[in-house]
């Protein structure tokens, strides 16, 4: 959900050529399947579109990206374990941590919670959630692709950790 959803802001923003946007799970669980059928549901009845297959995060891939976006406590810990320097470690970042509303002080504050197990209403929490922390995530991207806002208008040069293309 979170992939088809940033992936429709980074389109609004003009930034389909300079930003690349993939996901994958933390473990084999669904390999080879498409998204679940609730996720679908909730997604296309919010106007995004998909078309997800499962597949697993790879540490080889650390040496493409500039930034991973873990959705909870637990594949932050296990993507940051899976890292092979300390700087691939860093990379790796809560998605809620960019949405300026997340109770950061309270215990999983940060999470966005697995919506697997329950309804379609625990699938449009998740679609809320991850919305909220796609502005901060969109002024993050940005702010790497030196652009002056969402428009990808450039503002000089980008940060200096940004390469021509953002890779999350």
């Amino acid at each position: 959900m979170a992939e088809s959803i940033v992936r429709a802001h980074v389109a609004e923003a003009g930034w389909d050529g300079l930003v690349e946007l993939d996901s994958a799970g933390t473990g084999p669980w669904h390999e080879g399947d498409g998204a679940d059928r609730r996720a679908i549901t909730v997604l296309t009845g919010h106007g995004y579109e998909q078309n997800h297959i499962a597949r697993q995060f790879q540490p080889a891939w650390f040496d493409h990206l500039d930034l991973v976006i873990a959705l909870d406590s637990g594949h932050l810990r296990d993507l940051r374990a899976l890292a092979p320097t300390s700087g691939d470690a860093a990379k790796v970042r809560l998605l809620r941590h960019y949405d300026p509303d997340a109770d950061r002080d309270a215990p999983g504050g940060l999470d966005v919670p697995d919506p697997y197990f329950g309804g379609t209403d625990d699938f449009e929490e998740v679609l809320e959630m991850v919305e909220a922390a796609s502005g901060g995530l969109l002024d993050a991207i940005a702010e790497a692709l030196g652009a002056d806002d969402r428009t990808g208008a450039s503002a000089g040069s980008p940060a200096s950790d940004a390469s021509d293309e953002e890779r999350v």
